[in-house]
């Protein structure tokens, strides 16, 4: 079966698209075949991202390779039972129909709770959860105290992840590898950010997640996202020399692929 890997955060503009396109490019790059889904049904940036990439190679007469994309399929709502709900039906069929053809289905969660969001965390076999690096992001994992030192409570999200571990052990599934990504970590503010790193320490051996470290704030991204390219892309566009700050960004990629700890997977870019 396809290992299920969910892009989930419930606060936008934490790069979870970003994420999304770059760890699901990277692996077809490996050799994978990835499916992707994106459950944004009205913004659908990844669906843009990955249609970007399709309209840039195109025009450029390019062959890169990409996830395959893939819309949650339509139902007639007169078909279903009572209790089904047609969320549900829409992303098990889109699953059901990725699983055979793919090693890896990445599945991009809008930045809000909806159904279709927490039906796919209980999907989960890693959840990556990308974090911008401040107090103000962390307020989606736990409640803490006005210094920053005592954590009060988990958040809502937390919870839906605690009880999407619940629906799958009792499925006898194996239990989600939830990894909380830090984010747009930038050079200035060293205090905020030791803060962060403890605070992080310890609500990980709470509620258990495993930290990574994910893409400092950088131009390039909003850069590559008009075109549909990631990082991986730029020497075969013709960029024979990549500047420091992309050399450092592909380093960024390739540390964030290994923590992931994916089955079968060799960083080898």
């Amino acid at each position: 079966m396809a290992h299920i890997i969910v892009v989930g955060n419930e606060k936008g503009g934490a790069g979870k698209s970003t994420v999304s396109m770059h760890v699901a490019t990277a692996l077809t790059r490996m050799g994978f075949r990835v499916g992707g889904l994106d459950l944004d049904l009205r913004q659908r940036t990844f669906g843009r991202y990955v249609e970007n990439r399709a309209s840039f190679c195109r025009r450029e007469g390019l062959e890169l390779p990409g996830p395959t994309y893939h819309e949650l399929p339509e139902i007639d709502p007169s078909s279903l039972a009572d209790g089904e709900n047609i969320y549900d039906l829409r992303l098990s069929a889109a699953v059901a129909e990725l699983e055979p053809k793919n090693d890896f289905i990445l599945i991009d969660c809008p930045g809000s709770h909806t159904r279709l969001s927490q039906v796919a965390h209980s999907l989960a076999d890693t959840l990556v959860t990308p974090l911008n690096d401040s107090f103000v992001d962390f307020d989606l994992l736990a409640r803490i105290d006005g210094d920053a030192e005592k954590i009060l409570g988990p958040s809502v999200y937390s919870e839906m992840v605690w009880n999407a571990r619940q629906l799958r052990a009792q499925a006898g599934l194996k239990p989600i590898d939830w990894i909380v990504v830090r984010n747009r970590l930038g050079a200035q503010n060293m205090v905020n950010k030791e803060k962060m790193g403890k605070a992080l320490d310890r609500l990980a051996k709470r509620i258990g997640f495993r930290t990574a470290p994910g893409f400092n704030e950088r131009v390039i991204f909003r850069e590559l996202f008009p075109r549909g390219l990631t990082l991986l892309d730029l020497r075969d566009i013709g960029v024979k020399q990549l500047n420091i700050s992309n050399v450092a960004a592909r380093q960024e990629l390739r540390d964030l692929i290994k923590a992931l700890d994916l089955p079968g997977v060799t960083v080898d870019f």
